[in-house]
């Protein structure tokens, strides 16, 4: 979450080993008792703990999360995320995803290993530990998320004995794994201040990221209670969210005061300074795609988009759902928010072929795919919709409806009334829909409701996504390479049912 001023200090030391992430090279990692011998080091420590979040935030993805649900679709001929064409020998975003989550644990351990040996005064290092702790929590939650059941250890590898024994982790409960980070983040979050994330020097992760991590997980494991208890501390931190304009949310507008999370890019003509391998960035997936003779112009689909420029990369991309369209947001209903997720005119023009994902994701001034977007991943909308959620599921159903009627009033939208406790539901998971379109998280709702299967089957506008989804899809495959350098304890039984093991 900041501009990572000394990573590659750290970055030197830090050799990635990333063919495999459980095989543990201990000498391959800043040695925790040669470092960290002042303030500056730990800061350069943990910056670097940041740097796997952008290799891990990119377009596939985007695909996954967002490209291949009930809400958006993408038939682009290379994207086989899109298609479900996915098993264990060949597990598209699957392979980046581990690769680097799992960097990020080895680089987050070994700074906490450093720290806590760091003979720095314990006031001036312990908030660092937390932010590394943070970090930690947010690498599983995303392996987690993406894969379910993963190997869990928090240990610093010392010699050969432990990496050994690292390497032959077999899947744990992603219950479990969850329970341990929220208990471990319940005791030291406390710790920092309580302020928000645009209040944080350099906008890294603090306190606000701390409570929506426990918010998150605890929603995974049903624990409602947790839920509350963290989204009130957000509650408390970030006051109305009427204050927070919605204009905020758009990519290129960087760390906003509603947000919690995000994943920060810059480009600059004439000097990259952008974190993420341009092949790797979303700008050319959330662009209108260009027609013929459109090429070196700034047109896109018959209409001029002068803020974007001439210069801009579009292929295969996205694509709002009918179902998001017409029926989770639907023209008609002075929602605020339709035009900033669904782009079907631009200066009043409107597009020759369809409607496109909205201005919200694009950048402007873009140079090919350099994109210098920030991608939102959290914000306090998200902590306020799962308070509803919380709230609905605990019965609870006034207390509910005033949250959830929160986010419908920044929206423009006139209060929701209850009917009864399925339709308040349903309500609430749409809302999540219209607020939180396109941010990452779409598929992790649906997976944690139980409904991913039969949302993406009935609504998803791919037929080839359609033809191929199976069940075993709701998470990704651990890459068969994994597996074999396991020695097979880590395994993929899920998709041996359906007889993807190729």
């Amino acid at each position: 979450m900041k501009k990572l001023i000394y990573t590659l200090i750290i970055l030197a030391g830090m050799v990635s080993a990333s063919s495999c992430v459980l095989e543990e090279d201990p000498n391959g990692i800043v040695n925790p008792y040669e470092f960290f011998n002042t303030t500056m080091q730990i800061r350069a420590a943990v910056n670097a703990c940041y740097d796997p979040l952008n290799n891990i935030h990119n377009f596939k993805y985007l695909i996954a999360l967002e490209g291949a649900t009930d809400l958006a679709s993408t038939n682009g001929s290379a994207q086989q995320d899109a298609r479900f064409e996915i098993s264990p020998s060949s597990p598209g975003a699957g392979t980046i995803l581990w690769q680097h989550s799992w960097r990020g644990i080895r680089y987050c351990i070994s700074t906490l290993a450093g720290i806590e040996r760091s003979t720095v005064d314990e006031s001036e290092k312990a908030p660092y530990a937390v932010e590394t702790r943070i970090l930690l929590a947010y690498y599983y939650y995303v392996l987690t998320s993406f894969f379910g059941d993963v190997p869990f250890y928090e240990d610093y590898v010392e010699n050969e004995d432990d990496m050994q024994r690292i390497a032959q982790l077999g899947r744990m409960s992603a219950v479990e794994t969850r329970n341990t980070l929220i208990n471990e983040l319940e005791l030291y979050v406390p710790t920092l201040p309580q302020v928000r994330t645009y209040d944080q020097e350099m906008n890294n992760c603090g306190a606000a990221m701390g409570w929506m991590l426990i918010a998150k997980m605890a929603a995974w494991n049903k624990d409602w209670d947790t839920v509350i208890y963290s989204c009130e501390h957000l509650e408390a931190m970030y006051g109305d969210l009427s204050k927070y304009p919605y204009s905020d949310v758009c990519f290129r507008n960087k760390n906003t005061p509603e947000s919690i999370f995000e994943i920060n890019h810059e480009w600059v003509e004439g000097g990259i300074e952008y974190t993420t391998a341009s092949s790797l960035a979303i700008s050319a997936l959330v662009l209108p795609k260009k027609g013929t003779g459109e090429t070196g112009t700034d047109l896109f689909d018959g209409v001029s988009i002068p803020e974007v420029g001439d210069n801009a990369y579009s292929y295969a991309p996205l694509r709002p759902s009918t179902y998001m369209k017409s029926y989770v947001a639907p023209t008609g209903t002075g929602d605020i928010r339709r035009e900033f997720n669904i782009a079907t005119t631009w200066h009043g023009v409107k597009f020759k072929s369809t409607e496109w994902m909205g201005h919200k994701f694009w950048c402007f001034n873009v140079y090919h795919n350099y994109d210098s977007n920030n991608y939102k991943i959290f914000r306090y909308a998200d902590a306020l919709l799962l308070l509803s959620e919380a709230w609905c599921e605990k019965g609870n159903y006034n207390r509910s409806i005033e949250y959830l009627n929160k986010v419908r009033a920044r929206a423009e939208l006139t209060p929701y009334s209850f009917v009864n406790a399925v339709k308040l539901r349903g309500e609430i998971r749409d809302e999540r829909g219209r607020e939180l379109f396109g941010e990452f998280g779409r598929k992790y709702d649906l997976v944690r409701w139980g409904i991913w299967y039969d949302q993406v089957l009935a609504y998803n506008t791919y037929s080839l996504a359609v033809s191929n989804i199976r069940p075993c899809h709701e998470y990704y495959p651990i890459p068969d390479v994994q597996c074999a350098r396991s020695g097979r304890v880590l395994s993929n039984p899920e998709y041996d049912k359906y007889n993807l093991t190729n």
